[in-house]
């Protein structure tokens, strides 16, 4: 039988897909703008919000439930600057966050003490997310519409290469 955890799991696997084509959208914005730094962290945060769809496949595949490939929600693709672009990152980041703390609480409620572990990973995750997108709207604003410091920003800080997490789930397939 298939709890409402692991039902809300697969409802996660569509979403984290969902992120990842919606900053593949963001980066291809930005690199049709020849903004070669900024495309470079929504790719990789593409990938990595694959990722995490893919360590939730491996999860519930370890505990011998059927997972569903989904398809993804709708991604927008039109945006008109800057901006707009990283609000929407930033809210699309929130979102995650009450979705994780969704799933962290309803582990705890059925008592499924290994989701509720599983879940501490991405809870951590979700606030470094936050902060990330949250410090990089807050720069986009104060360079009062200079992509180029937001570009050298980007480079010189290394915003999202903090490299692998030891403590990061396993990735059904491997990471990417």
């Amino acid at each position: 039988m298939t709890s409402k955890f692991h039902k809300l799991l697969q409802v996660q696997i569509r979403n984290e897909f969902t992120a990842s084509q919606q900053y593949v959208a963001l980066a291809v914005w930005f690199d049709g703008q020849d903004l070669p730094q900024l495309a470079k962290l929504f790719y990789r945060q593409s990938l990595e919000e694959r990722n995490h769809a893919m360590m939730i496949t491996r999860y519930l595949l370890d505990n011998d439930v059927a997972v569903a490939i989904p398809g993804i929600d709708e991604v927008r693709n039109e945006f008109a600057g800057t901006i707009e672009l990283i609000t929407h990152a930033l809210q699309q980041e929130r979102a995650v966050t009450d979705d994780v703390v969704a799933l962290a609480k309803a582990a705890r409620d059925e008592d499924d003490y290994t989701g509720e572990q599983f879940m501490q990973w991405f809870l951590k995750e979700q606030v470094e997310e936050v902060a990330q997108m949250s410090t990089l709207l807050t720069v986009v604003k104060r360079a009062n519409g200079n992509l180029f410091d937001i570009e050298n920003f980007l480079a010189r800080e290394a915003v999202g290469e903090s490299g692998g997490d030891p403590t990061a789930p396993r990735v059904a397939g491997g990471a990417i």
